[in-house]
């Protein structure tokens, strides 16, 4: 018996996706969102073999994580406050939510002083909606050009998180569309309820929590 069903379950619903779209499945990677997730509900989906996990918060990832990540890739995949910049870089392999100046800035002085740099990805904020994070797409190219010709930072990728109330679909197309003009070719989009759409339109990682771990417990009052 498998040691996560519910992990299987979604490799292969990525799979078909990736066939659907004519793509190779092996081109992408599924990122466990475990923010929030008690151990007991993580230790399975370790056992069936997911390496990638997405965490929200610098403090709770380390706090989870600490002396158990060998050989595991861990990203950030929520907003980062510049005063946690150096936290991040000693310790996620994927910084995913750079998306202004001052927190390129603060990546740039904390790598210095780290000695190592996490690889990064630009949130775009394609609905441009005023209580999410992410750079405008209108500002995108430019921000791109500043970050990694001005500032030397290796930007490999893009991340969005669409509107709730929207189809996804369009919101993915235009991050791809920013990515393909800027050189760039991996993209994180697609989450449990549309990672499959993702795919169609191109993404290389998907973030996948509560169809993998179920839906989390509401906290106690």
């Amino acid at each position: 018996m498998s040691a996560s069903p519910a992990l299987d379950a979604i490799l292969a619903r990525i799979a078909a996706a990736a066939q659907a779209a004519g793509r190779d499945p092996a081109g992408i990677a599924l990122t466990a969102v475990s923010k929030q997730q008690p151990w007991e509900a993580i230790l399975p989906v370790l056992a069936g073999g997911q390496k990638v996990f997405g965490e929200n918060r610098v403090q709770e990832a380390i706090g989870r994580w600490e002396g158990r990540r060998d050989g595991l890739e861990l990203r950030l995949i929520g907003p980062l406050q510049t005063n946690k910049a150096r936290e991040a870089v000693g310790f996620f392999d994927v910084i995913e939510t750079l998306d202004r100046e001052r927190l390129a800035l603060a990546l740039v002085e904390a790598a210095g002083r780290a000695g190592r740099l996490p690889r990064l990805y630009v949130q775009v904020n394609t609905g441009e909606e005023d209580q999410k994070a992410g750079i405008a797409p209108r500002d995108a190219d430019a921000f791109l050009d500043r970050v990694r010709g001005g500032l030397g930072l290796p930007v490999e990728g893009l991340m969005c998180i669409p509107p709730a109330d929207e189809p996804p679909g369009p919101h993915f197309a235009l991050l791809a569309k920013i990515a393909a003009r800027n050189g760039l070719a991996k993209l994180s989009m697609g989450m449990s309820g549309d990672f499959e759409t993702a795919i169609a339109f191109g993404a290389t990682s998907v973030r996948v929590g509560s169809a993998l771990f179920g839906d989390r417990a509401a906290p106690v009052a």
